[in-house]
């Protein structure tokens, strides 16, 4: 039988990382299928927290398609403040379910769980989202959250906002599989 969970859903509906427009619904259209009453009815108590609070896209300059970098400063923001809710609901002993958006949005989940402790990893995608500024061929951020997670790139993505240092990443590249 399993263990009844509680349950923090977080919301980012982030889409700067990518160089196409819409996933930032993903988090709504995920809950509108009643993913809280789902859970619920398993047995878990669900907290929804809502949605994070995320920049409006048209804010920002559109990207130079020459620079490395699009969009790092809010994107770093965003992953900083969904690390440290992360963090929070773990030390609260709640599972923190995040929804979103692009790939950007894995630094700041991971980055949350890793806070006091070490963890393996297991990444399932598509892509290795392993790119730095100077290996991406896009420069968009959400190919890049597992290189940041394991030391390497832009040290506001490597380090978001405190939660690792310059020299010991978030998550040790041989606990990755």
């Amino acid at each position: 039988m399993q263990q009844a969970q509680q349950i923090a859903i977080i919301g980012v509906p982030l889409d700067m990382g990518a160089g196409r427009r819409g996933v930032d619904m993903g988090s709504s259209a995920i809950r509108y299928t009643r993913l809280n009453q789902r859970l619920g009815a398993i047995g878990h108590t669900v907290h929804d927290m809502g949605n994070i609070g995320v920049p409006l896209a048209e804010t920002f300059p559109k990207p130079d398609p020459t620079e490395r970098l699009h969009h790092l400063e809010p994107i770093a923001a965003v992953c900083a403040d969904l690390a440290q809710q992360v963090a929070g609901h773990v030390a609260a002993g709640r599972f923190p379910l995040v929804l979103g958006g692009d790939h950007s949005i894995a630094l700041g989940s991971v980055a949350g769980a890793t806070r006091g402790r070490k963890l393996g990893l297991i990444w399932i995608d598509a892509h290795a989202d392993f790119n730095t500024a100077e290996t991406s061929p896009s420069g968009n951020i959400h190919g890049m959250p597992l290189a940041a997670l394991t030391g390497h790139g832009h040290p506001a993505l490597t380090t978001v906002n405190g939660f690792a240092s310059d020299s010991v990443p978030l998550v040790q590249p041989s606990h990755v599989a």
